[in-house]
């Protein structure tokens, strides 16, 4: 019997809060549990923002709440992996909402696949990313480009990428981002000298992704539907 060629949609929702945006997928990661939706791919970008992993050391946050508040930036602690990083405009955020049940429950293997997305959209722009022993995320040499960081349950997945498109560097200068001290933050921007749209990057992102899991895609610029 022939295996059922899955599908994933990819919501191009532009600029949406941390905080609205990790509500809406905590209301997908339910409705994916339940089998009321199929897979689903968030692709936005955040107004600044720091959020906080598990593993998060607030002596890695380097400048002090008040401050952080006098430019507008947010400070969330949320369920991901990882330590601090950075979210704002020009970078391009991944949130997929996929049951990984019941061929590809591997999270190593899950993971390995959100970076090949970003190195297989940083080639699209003439760089070479590649994975670092030890490191997640996508580097370029010893700067890095695009971070994971993943929150999976009974086998959906939530939270997801990041990859700087024309991001404002210096505003990894507020944190260790990551917890890692010795290495660079990069851009497409900052490689090659161009400034990819959000759109553009988005829809390059939802194809490689369903490519990856060889799954028919349908994009939309609307927002999830979620039954009551």
């Amino acid at each position: 019997m022939s295996r059922a060629v899955p599908s994933i949609t990819a919501h191009l929702l532009g600029r949406v809060g941390y905080r609205e945006a990790h509500a809406l997928q905590e209301r997908l990661l339910e409705a994916r549990i339940a089998g009321q939706i199929g897979d689903t791919l968030l692709l936005l970008e955040h107004p600044p923002v720091l959020t906080l992993g598990r593993a998060a050391k607030r002596e890695h946050v380097l400048f002090a709440p008040d401050h952080l508040r006098s430019l507008g930036v947010d400070v969330v602690e949320t369920g991901r992996g990882g330590d601090v990083t950075y979210h704002g405009p020009g970078q391009l955020v991944g949130y997929p909402i996929v049951d990984l049940k019941p061929d590809r429950q591997d999270v190593r293997k899950y993971v390995s696949s959100l970076e090949e997305t970003m190195i297989r959209l940083a080639a699209d722009y003439g760089i070479t990313a590649t994975r670092v022993q030890g490191l997640n995320g996508a580097w370029v040499e010893d700067r890095k480009i695009g971070a994971v960081g993943v929150r999976i349950r009974k086998w959906v997945t939530m939270h997801g990428f990041a990859i700087n498109g024309t991001t404002d560097l210096t505003h990894f200068d507020w944190i260790v981002p990551c917890g890692i001290r010795d290495r660079a933050v990069t851009s497409i921007e900052r490689e090659r000298g161009v400034r990819p749209t959000y759109e553009e990057l988005a829809e390059k992102a939802a194809r490689i992704f369903a490519s990856l899991y060889e799954a028919e895609l349908t994009i939309t610029r609307e927002a999830p539907s979620i039954p009551a």
